[in-house]
């Protein structure tokens, strides 16, 4: 039997989860006062769940004040996306090995991307973001190689931070990313490794470099 989740878990579950959707924004300042009232805990928890994510980057804490939101870096966004085309290229390398590899990952992919256009449709970021995580890590993990999905998995929230602050910015980013995973798709059943690293690196900076200069 899993064990119950701790107060300080609680909040800090719900404290990223706001950040990751965009809910609470980069450079914003929150204060432990407002989790207090709104979760009904005392500020004990409050202060560990927020200790802890100021230990992962994702607060920054002044005391007397508050925390505030570290913004999404541009030496943050750079190495990501460089990690992502390395590991995600060698993934492909991978898949391209075996025609029935690629077309079953193809198959995947494109059902990934109809749920991401229904989530569009709907209006539903938090959803699409998610999908669109998914997407990729799909990728990753059809290589076969657990260590690199690991690697990849402890992107993911990076990744969907990244994702949602571009959409909210622009909600015609979606539609981009929806074409674009369509075409990824087509490359995998291709098997091209070449097209496929190039055609991923402009995805990647179509959708965040735009949402950087704003």
């Amino acid at each position: 039997m899993s064990q119950p989740m701790s107060a300080s878990d609680q909040v800090y579950r719900h404290v990223r989860e706001l950040i990751l959707d965009g809910q609470i924004g980069s450079g914003e300042l929150i204060t432990e006062g407002q989790f207090v009232e709104a979760t009904g805990l005392s500020r004990t928890p409050v202060r560990e769940a927020f200790l802890r994510l100021e230990a992962e980057g994702w607060l920054k804490l002044y005391p007397k004040r508050g925390a505030l939101v570290v913004p999404v870096q541009p030496e943050e966004k750079e190495q990501v996306l460089e990690a992502r085309q390395l590991i995600e290229t060698h993934a492909m390398t991978t898949i391209a090995a075996s025609a029935d590899a690629a077309q079953a990952l193809r198959r995947r992919l494109l059902d990934i991307t109809e749920q991401m256009r229904v989530a569009m449709d709907a209006g539903d970021i938090e959803t699409f973001t998610t999908l669109d995580a998914e997407f990729h890590l799909v990728i990753v993990n059809s290589s076969g190689n657990d260590i690199l999905a690991d690697i990849y998995r402890g992107l993911r929230d990076r990744l969907r931070r990244m994702t949602t602050r571009s959409v909210w910015h622009d909600k015609t980013r979606m539609q981009a990313i929806v074409t674009d995973h369509a075409d990824l798709a087509e490359i995998v059943s291709q098997r091209d490794v070449a097209a496929f690293s190039t055609r991923l690196m402009e995805h990647m900076r179509s959708i965040h470099d735009r949402a950087h200069r704003r």
